[in-house]
């Protein structure tokens, strides 16, 4: 059986813990951040876990991980 390919698109954006979950990062925090306050912008740059119904799939999309 050949070997499967990453996607490259996931594999920037996700990472997988060592329990297994998915860790993402936040959206929000690119542009438009003068109308945000200074502890939303605290929050956003701090990771976050992927819902559990999303795990299969993106773990599909990350073989070798």
């Amino acid at each position: 059986m050949p070997k499967l390919k990453t996607k490259k698109g996931a594999k920037k954006r996700f990472s997988i813990t060592k329990s297994g979950k998915i860790k993402r990062g936040k959206t929000g925090k690119r542009h438009i951040l003068t109308k945000k306050s200074k502890k939303r912008k605290r929050h956003l740059s701090k990771s976050a876990l992927v819902d559990t119904t999303f795990t299969k799939k993106i773990k599909s999309l990350l073989p070798y991980d």
